[in-house]
């Protein structure tokens, strides 16, 4: 008796082959990017010698040139001159740049360089991307097709990290990890030249003589009148901001605030567990979110952030049970991050218009970036101070849960009414 063949297309969802194609290629750049990632701090202070505080500080500028280059994208990306594409590909070839120079830097300036360039990579490349997302789907499969791209990222991290593990515990060849990065770039670059079409569509403007720099101009001054928009990007910097406190105040909260035996050894199986459960729950999460609207699916993954912080406070006040408990806060989050990332970015898709994706995808990006400058500088913050202190933070994460709810019905009540007018519009008119 033959076994059934599986096909592609049960696996993922019917996307235009381009995307495909797009996930495939994050994956292999984010295998590159898994390679540094966690080995770049070590690599630098223990190696070539610098201080921690300056290796923070070179690394945290890559956020302040990222804020700059979101912009930036946004204008690109929405420009009859350059286009989704041509800033896709600008972007990957300042990130291989940006790693060659961190391959060869032994100082605190050419580390600093490095990040700044790298910065500027990261922030073109996001609202470019998810741009191009969204010109090649519709709207009832946005949130898989953000899912799809996500789960090449998760996997292509994922296995980047224990590559560069292996390579760093056989062979100490630090510096080669940043070459694989910037090769990884590269390839990914190659794949966008070779196999993605531009999907950028200019708008003609009714006024004759408006220039480039006018449209952009106009274009950001329509996105930051969109009420919805704004609306949601107050409650999404909430969002960036829970997901800030995984990486970088949970792990110390749990060597430094938790009874029990929290070794390295013990914290990092518990964030592999973490990160396994985003890559085999991004697909059937998002199916299952195909038939709620955006700002519900955002509703589900806040509850689902409020019921971990929860559970990571009792982590702090119990005796027993307290990597038990830590599980199972890691695995809400998990599922909260997976119901937040594609329902967050098909959301602001939907909101903008066409010719202007790259704008409101810009804006979506900004947020990403205040939340990772915010949540490390108030989690470090707090982490100083008494257990009173850290069990009132953890309370008050609780408590933004409760208003970033209430926000996202409010804009879920707004939506379904610009919606329901929208359609009595068009019966009226036939």
């Amino acid at each position: 008796m033959s076994l059934p063949k599986l096909h592609l297309s049960q696996l993922f969802p019917n996307l235009d082959r381009q995307i495909l194609i797009l996930a495939m290629g994050r994956l292999l750049s984010q295998i590159g990017t898994g390679f540094t990632l966690f080995y770049a701090p070590i690599f630098f202070v223990n190696q070539v010698g610098l201080s921690t505080t300056s290796v923070g500080i070179a690394l945290s500028s890559a956020q302040i040139s990222g804020i700059i280059a979101r912009f930036l994208g946004g204008s690109f990306s929405d420009s009859q001159f350059f286009g989704r594409r041509i800033t896709l590909l600008l972007s990957l070839i300042l990130s291989a740049l940006a790693s060659v120079i961190m391959a060869i830097a032994n100082n605190f300036y050419t580390v600093a360089i490095g990040n700044l360039l790298l910065g500027l990579g990261i922030g073109l490349y996001w609202p470019a991307m998810e741009a191009i997302v969204a010109d090649l789907t519709v709207a009832t499969e946005r949130k898989e097709a953000y899912a799809v791209t996500r789960l090449a990222d998760n996997i292509g991290l994922q296995l980047g990290i224990i590559f560069g593990g292996i390579v760093v515990n056989f062979t100490g060849a630090y510096r080669a990890l940043f070459i694989v990065d910037s090769i990884s770039f590269l390839i990914f670059a190659g794949v966008i030249y070779l196999a993605v079409k531009e999907t950028y569509k200019p708008v003609k403007s009714n006024h004759k003589i408006e220039t480039e720099r006018q449209k952009n101009i106009n274009g950001w001054l329509l996105a930051f009148s969109d009420r919805n928009l704004i609306i949601f990007v107050m409650v999404n910097v909430f969002f960036t901001f829970y997901i800030s406190q995984i990486h970088s105040t949970i792990p110390l909260y749990l060597n430094n605030f938790v009874s029990g035996n929290f070794s390295p050894l013990i914290i990092s199986a518990i964030f592999t567990g973490h990160t396994a459960l985003t890559v085999i729950f991004q697909l059937p999460v998002a199916r299952k979110l195909r038939n709620f609207s955006h700002p519900q699916a955002l509703i589900i993954s806040a509850i689902l952030w409020g019921l971990g912080f929860f559970v990571i406070g009792i982590t702090g006040i119990v005796e027993i049970g307290n990597i038990l408990f830590t599980t199972l806060a890691l695995s809400l989050f998990a599922i909260a991050i997976i119901s937040y990332t594609p329902s967050a970015s098909a959301l602001v898709a939907d909101l903008a218009p066409e010719s202007l994706r790259g704008i409101y995808l810009a804006i979506n990006a900004q947020c990403w970036a205040i939340g990772f400058l915010i949540g490390p500088l108030l989690g470090g913050w707090v982490l100083d101070r008494t257990q009173i202190v850290v069990n009132i933070f953890w309370l008050s994460m609780v408590i933004t849960v409760g208003i970033t709810v209430g926000v996202l019905q409010y804009l879920d009540r707004r939506l379904m009414s610009e919606n329901l007018t929208n359609r009595e519009g068009v019966g009226s008119r036939k």
